[in-house]
């Protein structure tokens, strides 16, 4: 199965995962990385919409696209005045330079093709155009928790990571930091800044980072 039609036959259950403000706590320090002024907005892979509400609520001309169809019904019903559609990340239905500001939040590494997704984001962005994107962190996907230690398990070594929580399977792919960073510049993105939330309600998360925030302007 690929990871776009996984995501689409658990729409219902993510959508009662992301009501239930699982990542509320990461979320305000993620925003803290958009560009300041009103900007024609891009949220890709916007689930049941919570990301593009936001960018509107900040007065950013934002559109959601998201691959499952019943995610962005789900959207359009949280939302009736927003504009949301049905594409995939790796094939945007807009003509290039269409946008100055691209989200994905923990959207990359649940695509088939992230290489292909971030060449979209740039072909679709004007120059000078931002990219703000969350991506789980490559130690988070790089091995596991057991009891109170973190074991890595070649982190070097690219491969599916999945992991259940409830009724979700988070069905990632784990990528090295190293393969992001290239992948980010054969697109002509130049990252201007980079963070590593710390969750600190959660005790193994505030010691190692589960996510990687960066903004990327487009050359």
């Amino acid at each position: 199965m690929t990871s776009s039609a996984r995501w689409a036959t658990q729409a219902d259950a993510w959508a009662a995962w992301a009501d239930g403000g699982h990542e509320d706590d990461v979320l305000p320090l993620f925003y803290r990385l958009l560009p300041d002024g009103a900007r024609r907005a891009l949220d890709v892979g916007c689930g049941e919409g919570r990301v593009t509400r936001e960018l509107r609520r900040r007065g950013h001309e934002a559109l959601g696209v998201d691959v499952s169809a019943r995610l962005v019904e789900l959207a359009r019903a949280r939302d009736a005045e927003g504009d949301y559609r049905v594409a995939a990340a790796e094939q945007l239905p807009f003509a290039a330079a269409s946008f100055d500001l691209v989200v994905a939040f923990n959207v990359l590494m649940n695509v088939d093709e992230p290489p292909r997704a971030i060449e979209e984001a740039a072909r679709v962005l004007g120059s000078g155009g931002r990219l703000c994107a969350s991506i789980v962190h490559p130690i988070a996907s790089s091995g596991e928790w057991q009891d109170d230690a973190f074991f890595v398990y070649e982190y070097l070594v690219e491969r599916a990571h999945e992991q259940r929580v409830g009724d979700l399977v988070f069905a990632n792919v784990h990528v090295p930091l190293q393969k992001w960073f290239g992948w980010l510049e054969d697109a002509a993105f130049r990252v201007d800044s980079l963070r590593e939330p710390r969750r600190v309600d959660n005790r193994r998360w505030s010691r190692l980072p589960m996510f990687l925030f960066l903004r990327a302007v487009k050359r």
